[in-house]
């Protein structure tokens, strides 16, 4: 089955534990990849070379990759550089997501040139991480296969827009070509819901299903008020 077949219309559970959170471990990156897929999912995305070798080692589900990685030089951390492409291809990953926002990237380099350049040593999906309607316009005209909302209301330019963002995403399934993936902000099963009846082709969600200190939280403040 071809992924974008294999993941229309479902769940796809982020599965990433950063090095100040509790959870970061690439074994227990592997186990919520496994409880997802008992679950339902029908993909994962996840971060980091060595979490993503480990998920593949308990699910054969699509994995959407990434590595979050800090430059001085550049607000962009989401597979900034070709660096972080050559580490997701050591692993093979059928879907690879980037940041396609109009900032600066790392070392100067423009979007159009990465994408060149990726298309050259990769077969796989090319997935771009917007914020704004003119960004995905732009990872359309460059040939991104997916276009993913997961920065709406993370730039400086969109920060205060309540995510998740229902007439943003029904605007880019509308009048794009691009399968769009819902990401942001979604914490509840009629958010899910929702977001695919606006036109997502599928959508991510990560904290409410893989930060246990984030859910645990929510209930918490619950009972405080």
């Amino acid at each position: 089955m071809k992924v974008l077949e294999q993941i229309k219309g479902g769940l796809i559970v982020s599965c990433q534990g950063l090095e100040n959170e509790p959870m970061h471990s690439s074994f227990i990156m592997g186990r919520f990849a496994l409880a997802a897929k008992q679950g339902g999912a029908v993909g994962i995305r996840a971060n980091t070379a060595v979490d993503i070798a480990e998920i593949k080692k308990n699910v054969d589900l699509p994995v959407i990759g990434i590595v979050k990685r800090d430059y001085e030089d550049s607000e962009i951390y989401i597979t900034p550089t070709m660096k972080e492409i050559e580490e997701l291809l050591s692993v093979g990953v059928e879907i690879i997501a980037l940041d396609a926002t109009m900032r600066r990237r790392p070392n100067g380099l423009e979007l159009a040139d990465m994408v060149a350049q990726i298309r050259k040593i990769y077969n796989g999906l090319l997935m771009a991480d917007i914020s704004s309607f003119d960004e995905a316009q732009n990872a359309e005209r460059l040939g991104f296969d997916l276009i993913g909302t997961t920065l709406r209301g993370y730039t400086p330019h969109t920060q205060g827009i309540k995510i998740p963002d229902f007439e943003f995403i029904e605007r880019l399934a509308k009048e794009l070509h691009t399968p769009i993936i819902a990401e942001g902000g979604i914490d509840e099963p009629w958010q899910l819901k929702e977001v695919l009846q606006r036109g997502a082709h599928a959508s991510v969600i990560g904290g409410a299903i893989t930060r246990p200190q984030n859910i645990t939280k929510r209930f918490v403040s619950a009972i405080e008020k």
